[in-house]
C-alpha cells in the first residue's frame, strides 16, 4: 500500500510540474505573438513666429530717438543701441543680454560725452514690439536691485522697421 501512495503522489506531482510546464510555455508563446502597437508620433512644424527676430526696432518721435539693431540672436543677445532723448545727450552702444521667455535682460555699454559707461536695462517683448523696463536701482544706478518688480511701461515702444530705413 505505501508502494501505491508513493506511486500516486509522484505521478499527479509529475501531472502538476507538466500542467505548470504547458501553461507557462503557452503563456509565453502568447506574449511573443502579440503584436505591440507603437503610437504614431506625428512632427510638426511650428508656425508660431519667434518672440524676438533679429534686425531694426525703433522709436522716433516728439524728439525723442531710439534705435535698436539686433545683429545676433543666439545664447546671448547683441545689438546695436543708440538713444537720444529731448534736450539730453545722447549715447551710443552695446546691448548685450539673455531672453527669458518675453523678457530681455543685460548690459548696454555705452559712450556719452566721451565717457564709457554701463547700466543694466531690461525690456519686455510684445506684439512686435520692445517695450523698456524701468525698477529700483541698486545705489550706483547700474543694475536692478530686483528684476522681478521691473515695471514695462515706457511710452516709447520700438517697433519693427526695415534696416535700411
Amino acid at each position: 500500500m505505501t508502494d501505491l501512495k508513493t506511486t500516486i503522489m509522484k505521478t499527479v506531482a509529475l501531472f502538476v510540474l507538466t500542467l505548470f510546464t504547458i501553461v507557462a510555455c503557452k503563456s509565453n508563446t502568447e506574449t511573443e505573438n502579440q503584436s505591440v502597437t507603437i503610437p504614431e508620433i506625428q512632427v510638426k512644424e511650428s508656425t508660431e513666429k519667434p518672440i524676438l527676430e533679429k534686425g531694426c526696432y525703433e522709436y522716433n518721435s516728439n524728439g525723442n530717438a531710439i534705435k535698436m539693431k539686433i545683429t545676433e540672436l543666439n545664447a546671448k543677445v547683441t545689438a546695436d543701441l543708440d538713444i537720444a532723448y529731448a534736450e539730453k545727450d545722447s549715447n551710443q552702444g552695446q546691448f548685450v543680454g539673455d531672453l527669458h521667455g518675453d523678457k530681455l535682460i543685460g548690459t548696454y555699454t555705452f559712450n556719452a560725452e566721451g565717457t564709457v559707461s554701463s547700466r543694466e536695462m531690461a525690456f519686455l517683448i510684445k506684439d512686435n514690439q520692445i517695450i523698456e523696463g524701468y525698477g529700483e536701482l541698486i545705489d550706483e544706478g547700474t543694475k536692478f536691485k530686483d528684476p522681478s518688480t521691473i515695471q514695462y511701461t515706457s511710452t516709447m515702444p520700438l517697433a519693427k522697421v526695415d534696416c535700411d530705413k
